[in-house]
C-alpha cells in the first residue's frame, strides 16, 4: 500500500513551540526590541488564524502575503523546527512501515516560504525515511499533488493520514482511505463541524498513530476479493 503522511500534526508536533520559536526569531532578527515575551504571544495569535480551516475549499494554489516571506518568519520557522518533537515515535513507524513493505510518502502542504516543508522535514530527520516527498498549496493543488502520486504508484490504495480532515473533504479517489489522526490542537476545529465529516467517505479516527497498522489490516480485509 501507498501511505501518504501529513507532517504539523501529524508526525511532529510543531503547535507546542510557536511562541517560543517567535521569541527565539524576535532575539535574533530584533535584540533592540523590548518585551519580547508580549511580542511572541501577540505573533503567536495571528499565527494561529491562519491555523483556522475551510472545509472543503482547498482547490487552488496559494501565495502567502510578502509580509510572511521574510526573513524573520524564515528564522521564526527555523527556530520551530529545532523545537519541533516527533509525535508517538514517528520516526521509529517510518521505518516499520517501510521494513513491511509499504510504500511511504511524505503528503503536505507547503509552509509560508518555498521549500521550508522540505527544510524542516531534513531537519527533524524524516526526510530521507520517505520514498518520495510530495508538497502542495504552492506549486500544486490538493488535487494535482494527489494525481501526481496516481500518476507515480497507479491505482494502489493510497492511505492518506492526516490531523486536518477537511482537506479530505472532495479530494482522493475510490482507492483512497482516509486516517484523520486525532491531534488535540486542531481536532477542535473538526469536532466544530463533525458534519462535515460525514462528507469523507473510507474513514478511520485514530489517537495513535501506530494504529496505522490497524488500519492497514482492516483495510486488507475490505478490500479483498
Amino acid at each position: 500500500m501507498i501511505i501518504g503522511f501529513d507532517f504539523d500534526g501529524t508526525l511532529v508536533d510543531s503547535y507546542t513551540p510557536i511562541e517560543e520559536a517567535f521569541k527565539k526569531a524576535l532575539e535574533v532578527r530584533y535584540r533592540w526590541l523590548p518585551f519580547k515575551t508580549l511580542w511572541a504571544k501577540l505573533l503567536t495569535k495571528i499565527e494561529l488564524q491562519f491555523e483556522r480551516p475551510t472545509f472543503g475549499k482547498h482547490k487552488k494554489k496559494s501565495k502567502p502575503p510578502f509580509f510572511l516571506r521574510t526573513k524573520f518568519f524564515e528564522t521564526w520557522f527555523e527556530e520551530r523546527a529545532k523545537l519541533t518533537k516527533p509525535i508517538d515515535d514517528s520516526i521509529e513507524l517510518l521505518r516499520k512501515l517501510k521494513e513491511a513493505g509499504h510504500t511511504v510518502i511524505s503528503f503536505s502542504a507547503e509552509d509560508f516560504i518555498d521549500g521550508m516543508k522540505v527544510r524542516r522535514l531534513k531537519t527533524a530527520g524524516m526526510y530521507d525515511l520517505f520514498d518520495d516527498v510530495i508538497v502542495f498549496g504552492h506549486d500544486m493543488t490538493i488535487d494535482e499533488a494527489f494525481q501526481l502520486v496516481r500518476e507515480k504508484y497507479g491505482d494502489e490504495t493510497f492511505i492518506w493520514v492526516d490531523d486536518k480532515p477537511w482537506r479530505f473533504i472532495g479530494h482522493g479517489d475510490e482507492n483512497t482511505e482516509y486516517v484523520w489522526y486525532y491531534f488535540p490542537f486542531t481536532a477542535k476545529f473538526a469536532e466544530k463541524n463533525r458534519e462535515k465529516l460525514a462528507l469523507i467517505p473510507h474513514l478511520h479516527v485514530i489517537r495513535d498513530l501506530w494504529s496505522i497498522f490497524d488500519v492497514i489490516e482492516r483495510v486488507k480485509q475490505e478490500r479483498s476479493p
